[in-house]
């Protein structure tokens, strides 16, 4: 079957991830939850047992402290390549949530009593919530923009309209983890800017690194937050960038220290060194698809790529494969975000008219397909309340998969929505 990756270029990229056919519990599976967590590189598996066995720390007088410190700035400077950051630094903390709580916490602390936040109702709350927040804490006004219930992403004209000089502090979501709808972050900050400069504008890429490039270099934002077990790496830590202009801000710190320093405590340089990992399979990836020389531009190939990859795999699971019918032909399915459009990021997420969500999750795993049930609460309900929906099916792809587990997929739908 026909995927945007040659058979052999399939064949050794799913070589390069674990239990990519199998549940270690449940046997043999498809997978497509891959919004809730990408599956993890065998590198990054092995990385990460090599450094949970080292006992030594950073910023000691020996070799072994040494060559940590030296794994954590590679993998820093990976980071800033993989990213196209301009300056700024990276920094790891518990998680992407927590990351953005304190990128949104010190951006308004720092703006007090100023002015105005900006936020979309498309965002994951863990910026809306932060945002909320850290506004009233901070005596700013926290204005909401209304996104698109028909496309389920913003425009940037959304932005514009409603940004006013005194906006201080923005929150822009990239990729919707329930539609599965980019946003266009570059125009965003292109339409704050042109009103208010100086805004610190912080971004969640946690959904959309898995799916495209990142270049912080065109966004002209001044946070970026991804969660890497998302990432193909693993749980435990989220990672952070921010501009030299947000770096320097008032935040938590140890009196005496090194005032740019935003990590509390010692870091597991595991963590760090698997992001090296993850840059280095990108690396290997556009080298491979493109026989582009340059680390970056091995990376920016890698990233069109796996978008090429992911669109072939939706427009299967819309359009069909083979003499199988695709989502759009099947009538009691209803596509959120509609079934043509181009913001679309590896996800489709559906409703079948007549079964509840969670009965389709569940009939789709029983046949060895992996979803999700997204429901109307507080991680969700900003997107399905307005669409009339108490639920909705998740069914989010990554590079890995394959236009055969699409038709696997389409094979068990055409059973339970027939």
């Amino acid at each position: 079957m026909q995927n945007g990756f040659s058979d052999d270029i399939m064949n050794d990229v799913r070589g390069r991830f674990a239990h990519v056919e199998s549940c270690p519990f449940e046997g043999p599976r498809v997978f497509f939850e891959n919004a809730g967590g990408a599956l993890t590189l065998n590198s990054v598996v092995e990385t990460s047992a090599k450094f949970a066995a080292i006992p030594d720390n950073q910023g000691r007088a020996n070799a072994a402290s040494r060559a940590l410190v030296e794994i954590i700035e590679r993998a820093k400077a990976d980071m800033a390549l993989m990213m196209n950051a301009p300056g700024g630094q990276f920094f790891v903390g518990e998680s992407g949530t927590e990351l953005l709580f304190r990128l949104i916490m010190n951006a308004c602390l720092a703006r007090k009593g100023q002015g105005v936040v900006v936020s979309s109702t498309l965002e994951h709350p863990a910026s809306r919530s932060a945002a909320a927040r850290w506004a009233r804490e901070a005596e700013l006004h926290h204005v909401v923009i209304a996104h698109d219930d028909a496309s389920g992403t913003i425009e940037a004209q959304a932005y514009a309209d409603v940004v006013t000089p005194d906006t201080v502090v923005a929150t822009i979501l990239h990729t919707s983890p329930v539609t599965g709808m980019g946003v266009d972050v570059a125009a965003v900050s292109r339409a704050i800017r042109a009103t208010a400069p100086e805004c610190l504008i912080i971004v969640d890429g946690i959904q959309h690194a898995a799916h495209g490039a990142i270049d912080l270099t065109d966004y002209d934002v001044d946070g970026y937050v991804i969660s890497p077990y998302k990432m193909f790496s693993r749980h435990g830590y989220g990672l952070a960038w921010m501009s030299e202009t947000l770096e320097r801000v008032a935040h938590n710190s140890l009196d005496g220290g090194p005032e740019l320093n935003w990590e509390m405590g010692t870091r597991d340089t595991g963590a760090y060194a698997t992001l090296s990992d993850v840059c280095g399979y990108l690396e290997w990836l556009g080298g491979v698809v493109s026989g582009a020389e340059g680390r970056r531009e091995r990376i920016v190939a890698a990233g069109e790529a796996i978008h090429a990859q992911e669109k072939a795999l939706t427009d299967a699971m819309i359009d069909g494969v083979g003499n199988l019918a695709g989502l759009r032909e099947m009538e009691r399915v209803s596509i959120l975000g509609g079934a043509d459009n181009d913001a679309r990021e590896g996800l489709v997420s559906l409703v079948v008219e007549g079964v509840p969500s969670v009965e389709v999750v569940e009939r789709l795993n029983a046949a060895g397909i992996r979803t999700h049930l997204r429901k109307a609460d507080h991680y969700s309900g900003n997107i399905l309340d307005p669409l009339g929906l108490d639920g909705c099916v998740r069914v989010s792809m990554c590079h890995y998969n394959s236009v055969r587990d699409v038709a696997q997929f389409l094979a068990v739908m055409k059973d339970i929505a027939g």
